[in-house]
């Protein structure tokens, strides 16, 4: 099968398109015919040799997929073969085939395109369950929302606008923040232009929730606007600069600092997986999520897709064409 490899740590020029042998499929698994790929900047960390999981070279990156099922191994997963489906995955997505545990596997509707289906494992999974289950967002209250355009921070702004919070969406340029306002943000900060903290306080007391794809100076600034009881939920660190963390300012302003981590989800809580992505399809069903895909490359062109992550210029999600129905 056709795959982009990777063969050895190093930066995207590393990966390669070429052929790669298709994965075998075991027990309680299915084969995957992949039609479109989502993009996350946690396939550059797989490719730096930086990510948690650190699979056997050679490898395909690819976290999250959408596709036909073509095979099935088990009483769960032989009533998929044919169907339509995504599925969240360890690596391999950017593949024509990946095999996966069933448990990772949910069927998506006729009428989801598959470059929507591929790109919301990862990013709306990621918001509904920081924000939902870690977070206990409640209606009513406040979200600040950093990255607000890119690929996970947007689906925020969409998550906590249909769960009932107002939401304050920071990004690095005046149309970064028109696109958070489409997706339903109240207050737009432009941080390239003003101070985050002190633009906050001009319009609330503080926030509730702090949603942080970013790190460095986001997070520092946030330290300064969360209301007492507040949660600061930390999903990645896209700035490059992992923040430290006083612990007396917890203390002192009684706040929490939350991790969050989809992948321990996918691993250690599959069923709560699938119960969130089957509400995420849902709110998509009724309109109250529509997935920006403002970039749609073919698999062969996955270096041009990671170079628009690596440099912070994408808008909502990119995803990468397989093949074709």
């Amino acid at each position: 099968m056709r795959a982009i490899v990777s063969v050895a740590p190093g930066d995207i020029d590393s990966i390669s398109y070429e052929e790669l042998e298709p994965p075998v499929i075991e027990s309680d698994q299915v084969r995957i015919a992949v039609r479109a790929a989502g993009v996350n900047f946690a396939d550059l960390l797989l490719i730096q040799g930086k990510y948690q999981d650190k699979p056997a070279y050679p490898f395909a990156p690819g976290l999250e997929v959408s596709g036909v099922v073509l095979e099935g191994r088990g009483d769960a997963a032989k009533p998929l073969i044919g169907r339509r489906v995504m599925a969240a995955i360890t690596h391999g997505g950017f593949a024509e085939e990946v095999v996966t545990d069933t448990c990772n596997v949910i069927e998506i509707p006729d009428d989801m395109s598959y470059e929507t289906a591929a790109t919301i494992p990862i990013a709306y999974g990621t918001s509904y369950l920081a924000l939902t289950q870690r977070a206990r967002l409640q209606q009513g209250e406040v979200v600040l929302v950093h990255g607000a355009s890119g690929g996970v921070g947007l689906t925020a702004v969409e998550i906590s606008h249909a769960l009932g919070a107002t939401v304050i969406a920071t990004a690095s340029s005046h149309e970064k923040l028109l696109i958070a306002k489409s997706y339903g943000a109240d207050v737009l900060i432009n941080y390239a232009q003003e101070e985050i903290s002190s633009s906050i306080l001009k319009v609330v007391e503080g926030v509730d929730v702090v949603f942080d794809p970013v790190g460095g100076d986001a997070f520092q600034e946030s330290m300064h606007c969360v209301l007492p009881g507040g949660r600061i939920l930390i999903i990645g660190f896209a700035s490059g600069t992992v923040p430290q963390i006083p612990a007396n300012h917890l203390l002192v302003k009684d706040i929490s600092a939350l991790g969050f981590s989809f992948g321990k989800v996918r691993a250690g809580s599959p069923d709560l997986m699938r119960e969130a992505l089957n509400q995420i399809i849902n709110l998509w069903k009724v309109g109250q999520i529509n997935p920006l895909v403002s970039n749609v490359l073919p698999l062969s062109d996955a270096e041009s897709a990671l170079k628009i992550v690596r440099d912070r210029q994408a808008k909502g999600k990119i995803a990468l064409l397989v093949s074709e129905d």
